[in-house]
Order: C-alpha cells, then structure tokens, then sequence
C-alpha cells in the first residue's frame, strides 16, 4: 500500500524568519543595561587600591608589617575563601599588569645613577655577582630540582634583582602561567620577610659595623621596603646606604629583561620555525625585547639623575609606588590558589630557600672581599 505524498512546507514558515529576531536589540539605554566597557575595569582597581591603601596604614602603624606581604596575603585568602563577583576581574586585571607597570616606572624615580657610581668599582662588582651569580645559580639548582624553566626563571629574576616587580618585568618576556607567577612573587615575598630579622641577627653574630651590615642588606635582601625594614634594625643611620646598594640592583632589571626577552624569542623562533610556521606569523608572535615600562623606568632614572627632584617629590613618588606595588600584590594574590599551590609541590619551595642563600653568600663574600 503507497503512502500519499508529504504535504510541502509552508514558505511562510521555511523562509520568512521569526518576528521575534527582527526587534531591535536592547541596548543600555538609561537606567539600563551593563557598564559600558570603558568603566568594567573600576570596581576591581578601586578595590585593589582600597586594599593597598588599608595594608599602607597597617604598616605605617606597625613598620614591621610588610604592606606587599599583606595584600598577597589577603588575596589569596579573599580567592580561597570567598567567591569574588565576577564585576571585579577585569579591574583586577588591569591591577596586576598596568598598574604593577606604573609602580616599576615609579620605582625608577628612586634610581639616581650618580648615587650608584659613587658606591665605588668594586661594590658595583659585587652587585653585578649578586645578579648574574644568583640568577645563573638559581637556574642551575632550579635545574637540578625538576622546577619548570619558567618558574625557575620567574624566582631566579625575582631573588636576584627586586622581588616582585622584577618578577612582574620578566614575566612578559616568556612563555608562563599566571599560577607560575602567583607562586613566585608569594615565595619572594615569603622569603624575602623572613630576612627582615633573619639578616640583622647574622650582622651581630659575625660582629660587622652597622655600615657593611646595611650594604649587606642592600645586596641580598628582596625588595626594597624589606630593605629598609632590615637596614633600619641594623643601624637608622646608614639605611640610605642599603637603599642605594639595592637601587644599583634594580639598575640591572633592564639589561636582564632584554637578555631574557632576546633569549625567548630565539627559542620561539627555532620551536615554531622547526614545526613550518611562516616567517610572518613567528614575527607576529614575538614580544618587546625592552616593554614600554622599562623604557619609562629607565626615563625616570635618568630624569631624576639630570634635575636631582626635591625630597617631597621623591617621597610622593615612593608612596605612589608603594601604592601602585601593594594594589598590584593583592590583585597577584587572587590568581594564588591552594589547589594550584598543592599542586606545585616542595620544589619551589626548596628552590626559594636555596636562591636566598645563593643570593646571601655571594653578597657577604664579595663584602667580605671589598672590606
């Protein structure tokens, strides 16, 4: 028995589209509709800067507490803890890259070249050791270690040079994860903390004068305000001196981010030239070798060298900084979870303790040898 043929469909269902899509789409109009894109990135950078702000405080109340410290802390215990609204990750997002930037190109205000030539030949030498001796060493040990080559790099750079803003200027040179830079900011800024007491303690064991004990902790601790808590404990009167030691470090993040970013695009060049991919597209993908905010950085350097800026300036400008790193630290520690720092296991750890005492030694050798 046949079946009667299928009744055809109707045009009018086939071909003319649903009245529903026609109807203009609604747009924030007042009153309505999502923040413009222009203002997503408020909420997440006012509450970084409300955070900074809170831990500058705390520590002008008790100097000891480390404001970087608190906001990586709070971070990752706000990431862990409680569930962030979605509103705030592009402003947190703008918080751990441009403003971390503004407070690198604001450190470089702090960097007067004629305070660094007057430390002489020889503690210049022993600050290029420090650098060269501790990335190289913490690379090798990281090596050893089993440590990802990112994440040994990232803690090689940070130990060596200024802590977390060293680590945020190498980072975008490589090729690395953002739980990798997480990570290794929280274990400079760790470390770094421990040898605010830990490094006055051995001055008094070895018996050294307050003077070398603060170009010893310019030479080795982290970053900088953990260089003025720890000067200040071995001696108020020679703080300037640890501070100027630790700025011919910083002097360094330049030519070491170039050298890492010239590095990183060679290797990008042979892996992607190596799988055929065309000579525009590997051009395409390669980063700065020298950011824009190193370009400031080394800008401000020599403009505060050039026009030597008054005391009130320069101490706007290191609050500013301040600021801007704290804010930055607190966005950075969001991205710290404990699932992701589980999952790391020991070996970063281990190879943080190792790259201080690298850092230590070559320091207090090279002192050693200067005096």
């Amino acid at each position: 028995m046949s079946l009667p043929p299928a009744a055809p469909l109707a045009p009018s269902r086939a071909v003319s589209p649903d009245p529903a899509p026609t109807r203009p789409a609604r747009g924030p109009g007042p009153g309505r509709g999502r923040r413009p894109a222009c203002l997503a990135w408020v909420p997440g950078v006012v509450l970084a800067f409300g955070v900074a702000l809170a831990a500058q405080q705390l520590h002008r109340a008790v100097p000891m507490v480390n404001a970087v410290l608190v906001c990586i802390i709070l971070g990752a215990l706000a990431s862990n803890l409680i569930r962030i609204p979605e509103a705030f990750n592009p402003g947190l997002a703008v918080a751990a890259r441009r403003v971390l930037r503004i407070g690198i190109v604001l450190l470089g205000l702090q960097l007067s070249l004629t305070q660094i030539a007057a430390l002489g030949p020889d503690m210049l030498l022993v600050v290029l050791a420090v650098v060269s001796g501790g990335i190289l060493g913490t690379l090798a040990l990281g090596r050893l270690l089993g440590v990802p080559h990112a994440q040994r790099l990232l803690i090689a750079c940070g130990f060596s040079i200024c802590g977390a803003a060293a680590i945020a200027a190498v980072e975008g040179a490589i090729d690395r994860d953002d739980e990798d830079v997480a990570a290794s900011i929280a274990l400079v800024v760790l470390f770094g903390t421990l040898m605010i007491p830990l490094i006055p303690l051995l001055v008094r064991m070895l018996s050294i004068d307050a003077h070398t004990g603060n170009l010893l902790v310019g030479a080795s601790v982290h970053e900088v305000a953990q260089v003025v808590a720890a000067a200040s404990l071995v001696g108020p009167d020679a703080v300037g001196t640890a501070v100027v030691v630790k700025l011919a470090r910083v002097a360094l993040l330049a030519p070491v981010v170039v050298a890492v970013g010239w590095g990183a695009s060679r290797a990008r060049a042979g892996v992607v030239g190596h799988s055929g991919t065309t000579a525009s597209t590997r051009d395409a993908k390669k980063p700065p070798i020298l950011p824009l905010f190193l370009v400031g950085f080394l800008a401000a350097s020599v403009l505060t060298t050039l026009l030597t800026p008054s005391a009130g300036l320069l101490q706007l400008a290191s609050s500013l900084q301040g600021l801007c790193l704290s804010a930055a630290m607190f966005a950075l520690g969001i991205s710290v979870r404990i699932a992701t720092l589980r999952n790391l296991g020991p070996r970063p750890l281990v190879l943080g303790f190792l790259s201080t005492l690298c850092v230590l030694g070559i320091a207090l050798a090279g002192i050693h040898a200067d005096t």
